[in-house]
């Protein structure tokens, strides 16, 4: 999922969320201030009800096992769910990544 925020404005693009969310093209959310990546996540669980425990536990809102969270190039999963997204993320100038990652052989 690709999420493109400024203080007030999210853009997020994922096929297979998109899919679950069913609907076309890039998703479009408005986030209060601060940007964190727990205002995103429940930004978009809450105007989208079927994504809600697909990428955080329900119970727990604990990150699932491999979702990614990546922000400027860099993984972010492990930081605080409440601390602020960069600079750059909230300015819209970097995208905030949720990447379901590949597992297997």
């Amino acid at each position: 999922m690709l999420c493109q925020c400024d203080a007030q404005h999210c853009e997020t693009e994922s096929t297979h969320l998109r899919s679950l969310a069913q609907v076309n093209g890039a998703l479009q959310l408005d986030i209060a201030a601060p940007v964190t990546q727990r205002a995103i996540l429940d930004t978009l669980e809450a105007t989208y009800p079927m994504l809600r425990g697909t990428i955080r536990d329900r119970a727990t809102q604990a990150r699932r096992p491999y979702v990614r969270f990546f922000a400027c190039g860099e993984d972010i999963s492990h930081v605080s769910a409440d601390a602020a997204v960069p600079d750059e993320v909230t300015a819209g100038t970097q995208p905030f990544r949720i990447i379901g990652a590949m597992a297997g052989g």
